[in-house]
């Protein structure tokens, strides 16, 4: 082999870890740390017979390092160098250096904590900062804390910042290492341009290809994208009369044979282009490149604790990433790199990309770390703590599939989940499945829903996707169909597996027997229902290869169940024009004119994440009996006894619902009266004091009192209408007991009502301190308006208080009344408190006034001395 850049750093790598046990080497593209660090570290002798495992962020990376380094050695991969990825394993017992991908890695610690076969762990990389590289770094820090002080780690990248990797690991030394590079020339677009990015590949592409030599790879952010700019480049070649280059695809869906032929030189000595995803970034060499199209985009995946879903969102790349691209032109010769966005854009861009634990769904971390025995992730050491509300709602979500109990830790169908390797809420789909006979079909869906959509772009309904899986007619493309069989194979090995492992042998040994796809088939199979939440409540066995026979709307509906089992927070009720309401109470919608616009009920796998309405993307119908069928721990009933205004009555209502769904309703034949007491008074306490049956007597009496309590507040209740609607339940709940509406509030008696909140000894000063009515001299008793408490007053005509020397006085004479005279037509004349006063300074105005517009009636000179009179003249 040639000498790399890297080859230089060894000798300070070797010393590093044999005397500090880890190190981080930051590498500069083409330094070759991928493939010499490793082999070079081989004979260490601190590796005692242990191996060394390396992590790589990607499947193809993974395969393509192991292969490259076994080559080196002379051997085929699975000798001495070996890798092992979802799908895909080549290694043995003579395995010294074991490439993996991160969730392998995860689950070697979760069989053994101490990896007591494992000398060095190298994280290559470790920029991307994949969930499971934070996970694995974290598991491995505190495995080598508390069993194993001689497991070693190494973190290797070419953009990394290494001083806080540096402390994380104890402050070890950081090793850096030039690249070997041939220049690369730069070129930026002019102005911005908002033209699809394959179209700009295309151009680019095509324009390259006739200015420079080598061949081409262009990042593109998805398959999507890479079909139709294979589409958009073929018809610019054949317009240019360049039909012989070849046009291969990259992406990480694609199976290993397809991966080498794009990574291959073209035949025949001929050019070549390779549309890439992001795959292609770092730890992999494009035979011949020299011109990168770089279109400057890359899917991410967001989740939002709002609403509890993930989507992939097309972003912006960071510049690190821009130039681990622009560097797979120089690995060979001089190249060039076409980017497409302009040089000012490129100022505008973040300087590395945001860990994925920060914006990640946590539930896989969750529940690894369940298994491992963590619930709080700060026991742990972190280069990003998991965000708070991202991790709380994950539990949540181990919660509500019954992975985790309510001390956090696993329970056994948790434990079961975790060995699944799938998502927790895909695991338990698989799970809940065998006991239907439907586990087939189950690892089907797990497998398409791990994966971009085959048939993007089409109807949502994923039972569609299911059928041409299951078909081979040419919906799905034969080399993507062929790749998600084997992966559902894989789910099925890996369910068998999970399963034998919690019921034991007798489990492995039904398994046994169990036809069709040699899945589990029996319920019975399960260690037990409680091991499988809601296992108990499904109906029905046998051998999944059974559904072969199913209708094809018996298979939608089945799709339904078992994606209702992944999403139980994604079950949707139809409110109508396409629009549902989601368990999770949130809205989604599927456009109108497909089928599921017309279901009642459907479960949403996949839809956006935009305003309160998302789009449904994915989904299938959904039976309603299903639902408590298969639902049971998850629908609840409610019963609510609530004052409904509209109809001005207490409603007593029984629902049935599934989180914000509700899947039957129906009156309370015989509510609980106390229940329904209370609605009544919280009615009242709503629509206010004047839904009772107020008389004038009555309000006479309520403004009587609170006129005794300003006078003498320690002496009486508080009265206010404050007081009277937060106190209902004592003076008024005794009297509506058996009524229910406002019909029956007007049979109330308020005046005993009221006066029940008064003693004996209240009531009789009542009446003595503030009397109803007063006596006048003329022989009237008139009442008294005590609806000014401040100033109680008296309305009496002049003529009927001759004689009354001063102004009458209530409260044990300590408030005068305040007197509203009025002529005989009942019109106010003066208004006093001091009717001695009146009758020496006004009286005699007063009377000359009323003399002339009243000439028949009494008006005397001296009104002291004067016969007082109802009555138009007193009687003789």
């Amino acid at each position: 082999m040639s000498a790399m850049p890297v080859d230089r750093t060894i000798p300070d790598i070797k010393a590093a870890l044999r005397d500090r046990g880890g190190a981080v080497l930051v590498a500069a593209p083409g330094a070759g740390k991928t493939t010499r660090v490793p082999i070079a570290l081989m004979g260490e002798p601190w590796l005692a017979g242990r191996k060394i495992v390396m992590l790589e962020p990607r499947r193809i990376a993974a395969r393509s390092a192991a292969e490259y380094m076994a080559a080196g050695l002379g051997e085929r991969a699975g000798a001495r160098v070996g890798y092992r990825v979802r799908m895909d394993t080549k290694a043995g017992p003579k395995t010294v250096v074991e490439v993996v991908t991160e969730g392998v890695l995860t689950r070697m610690l979760q069989q053994d904590p101490s990896l007591a076969e494992v000398g060095l762990v190298i994280f290559d990389e470790f920029h991307e900062r994949n969930l499971n590289g934070d996970l694995g770094l974290a598991l491995c820090l505190q495995a080598r804390s508390l069993f194993r002080d001689d497991l070693r780690l190494l973190v290797m990248s070419a953009t990394l910042e290494p001083e806080p990797v540096a402390g994380l690991l104890g402050g070890v030394p950081v090793i850096e290492s030039a690249g070997m590079m041939y220049p690369v020339e730069t070129v930026y677009l002019d102005r911005r341009s908002d033209a699809p990015v394959e179209r700009l590949a295309a151009e680019a592409t095509a324009l390259a290809l006739g200015r420079h030599d080598g061949d081409a790879l262009v990042f593109l952010p998805g398959y999507a994208e890479i079909r139709r700019t294979a589409a958009a480049l073929s018809a610019r070649l054949r317009g240019a009369g360049a039909e012989g280059v070849e046009i291969a695809a990259l992406h990480g869906s694609m199976p290993p044979g397809e991966q080498d032929r794009a990574l291959a030189p073209a035949a025949n000595g001929g050019r070549k282009v390779v549309l890439a995803t992001p795959v292609a970034e770092s730890s992999l060499t494009v035979e011949g490149v020299r011109i990168v199209i770089d279109g400057g985009l890359m899917r991410a995946p967001r989740f939002s604790p709002r609403t509890g879903m993930s989507r992939l969102e097309t972003a912006r790349i960071p510049v690190s990433s821009a130039d681990q691209r622009r560097g797979r032109a120089g690995r060979v010769a001089p190249g060039v790199c076409y980017r497409l966005w302009t040089e000012e854009e490129h100022r505008q861009l973040a300087q590395a990309g945001t860990p994925e634990i920060r914006e990640a769904d946590l539930a896989p971390l969750a529940l690894e770390l369940a298994v491992w025995g963590v619930s709080d992730p700060a026991e742990l050491d972190w280069l990003d703590v998991p965000p708070a509300a991202a991790y709380t709602q994950a539990r949540e979500l181990l919660s509500a599939l019954g992975a985790i109990g309510t001390d956090g830790a696993p329970t056994p169908h948790g434990a079961a989940l975790a060995r699944l390797g799938a998502h927790p809420r895909l695991a338990h789909m698989m799970l809940r499945a065998l006991p239907l006979g439907l586990a087939a079909d189950a690892c089907r869906i797990a497998a398409l829903l791990g994966d971009r959509d085959p048939m993007q772009g089409g109807d949502a309904d994923l039972s569609l996707r299911l059928a041409a899986l299951a078909a081979g007619d040419g919906r799905i493309e034969a080399g993507r169909r062929e790749r998600l069989l084997a992966e559902a194979r894989q789910f099925e090995a890996q369910l068998n597996n999970a399963i034998g492992e919690s019921a034991g042998a007798g489990a492995a040994a039904r398994a046994d027997a169990a036809t069709g796809s040699g899945l589990v088939a029996s319920a019975g199979a399960v260690a037990g229902s409680d091991s499988v939440p809601g296992a108990g409540s499904a109906t029905g066995s046998g051998s999944v290869a059974r559904t072969a026979s199913r209708s094809a709307q018996q298979s939608a509906y089945d799709c339904g169940l078992l994606l209702a089992f992944a999403y139980p927070d994604r079950i949707g009720k139809l409110r109508g024009g396409g629009k549902f309401t989601l368990s999770g109470g949130r809205g989604a919608y599927v456009p109108e004119g497909q089928p599921l616009a017309g279901e009642s009920w459907i479960v949403a796998a996949e839809l956006d994440d935009q305003g309160t309405e998302g789009r449904i993307r994915l989904a299938a119908p959904l039976r309603a009996d299903d639902l408590e069928r298969h639902f049971g721990d998850l629908v609840a009933e409610r019963r609510a006894i609530a004052w409904e205004p509209g109809a001005g009555a207490v409603r007593a209502r029984r629902t049935i619902h599934l989180g914000a769904l509700t899947l039957r309703e129906g009156p309370i034949a015989d509510p609980d009266p106390a229940a329904v007491s209370e609605a009544l008074l919280s009615g009242i306490r709503f629509e206010g004091l004047d839904l009772l049956p107020w008389s004038k007597s009555s309000r006479q009496w309520l403004e009587r009192a609170r006129f005794a309590a300003l006078h003498d507040p320690a002496g009486w209740p508080d009265l206010s209408e404050a007081a009277l609607l937060n106190g209902l339940e004592d003076w008024l709940g005794p009297f509506v007991i058996g009524m229910r509406t406002r019909g029956d509030l007007q049979r109330l008696q308020m005046a005993e009502a009221l006066s029940a909140m008064l003693s004996w000894e209240q009531r009789r000063r009542l009446d003595e301190e503030a009397p109803t009515h007063v006596a006048l001299p003329s022989g009237s008793r008139l009442p008294v308006d005590y609806s000014d408490p401040a100033a109680p007053a008296l309305h009496a005509r002049l003529q009927e208080l001759f004689g009354w020397p001063a102004s009458p006085r209530i409260a044990g004479g300590r408030v005068p009344l305040t007197l509203h005279l009025l002529s005989p037509a009942q019109r106010p004349v003066q208004v006093t408190r001091d009717l001695a006063s009146f009758w020496r300074e006004a009286y005699f105005e007063v009377r000359k006034d009323l003399k002339g517009r009243y000439p028949k009636h009494y008006w005397p000179d001296d009104p002291m001395q004067a016969q007082a009179t109802s009555r138009v003249r007193p009687r003789t």
